[in-house]
């Protein structure tokens, strides 16, 4: 236990020190920094009043920016070191492979989601001093569905990182994996209904697979519980999952995806990397 917090303590101390964690708070801390200045606490859009505004706006940019992120910066930590030569000093001190691998996950989560995590609580902060009403209710199940995606990305830049042999060809694999998350939020859905060869059913789970459309889709929930903007794919969802149930399944579906991923990533990194 000491080696891997001592490993992801190592981990969360080179971050620091890197320029990308500079940029990646200053991103997140800009964004509510924004949103702020262009006055959404202040606005009554579509029935927002408050934080409530803010923190919609601030989850959705944030599904396009985070994974990135998340998955540019994870993919080195494996092939970096590989290429660098980490595993043979590795073979020489105290330190299980296990608790390497398991600890730079460890420090690198709590790398990823910090300042995602401190500026929302800022902006909850200020709502509190500038006496605006905070959603509880949003803010936490916001954090739970950040914590939950960061988790996903994070194990599946992991992966990556352990398949890949050098670190160009992990950042590749990683821009071409989020890319194509991206363009098919609702393009395949949309293309099998619109072909009507398969059952709506078969279609909606398709697309479901995508853990952007379920963060997406969970996102919106929150503040539209019959899915309305959806269309017609929100009876599905719906006779499926329910609204309440839904919710629990966008929560455990990307940590299930993270968890497996990483699992995979270190079982293919035991067998490959160190005899």
């Amino acid at each position: 236990m000491n080696a891997l917090l001592l490993t992801a303590r190592l981990d969360i101390v080179e971050s620091l020190r890197a320029r990308w964690f500079l940029i990646y708070s200053l991103v997140f801390g800009g964004i509510v920094a924004l949103l702020f200045a262009f006055g959404l606490t202040e606005s009554r859009v579509l029935g927002f009043i408050g934080l409530s505004r803010l923190l919609v706006t601030y989850i959705q940019l944030t599904m396009a920016i985070l994974p990135v992120f998340v998955l540019i910066t994870t993919v080195r930590s494996v092939a970096g070191d590989r290429e660098a030569g980490v595993f043979e000093y590795l073979l020489s001190l105290p330190v299980s492979l296990s608790a390497w691998f398991w600890g730079k996950i460890l420090g690198r989560y709590v790398v990823i989601f910090l300042p995602v995590f401190i500026a929302m609580f800022a902006a909850v902060l200020w709502s509190l001093f500038k006496a605006i009403e905070v959603p509880w209710g949003m803010f936490f199940y916001y954090t739970g569905l950040l914590a939950a995606m960061a988790w996903c990305f994070l194990g599946i830049g992991m992966l990556i990182s352990t398949l890949a042999r050098s670190t160009d060809v992990a950042q590749g694999a990683a821009f071409m994996v989020w890319l194509s998350m991206l363009l098919f939020l609702d393009l395949i859905l949309l293309g099998i209904m619109i072909q009507g060869r398969v059952a709506p059913e078969v279609a909606v789970g398709i697309a479901l697979l995508n853990p952007l459309q379920v963060f997406r889709t969970a996102a919106l929930a929150m503040f539209d519980p019959q899915l309305i903007v959806l269309g017609p794919s929100a009876y599905v969802i719906l006779d499926l999952f329910g609204s309440s149930g839904y919710r629990v399944h966008a929560l455990l579906y990307p940590l299930v995806i993270g968890s497996s991923c990483a699992l995979i990533g270190y079982l293919t990194f035991r067998r490959s990397d160190l005899p």
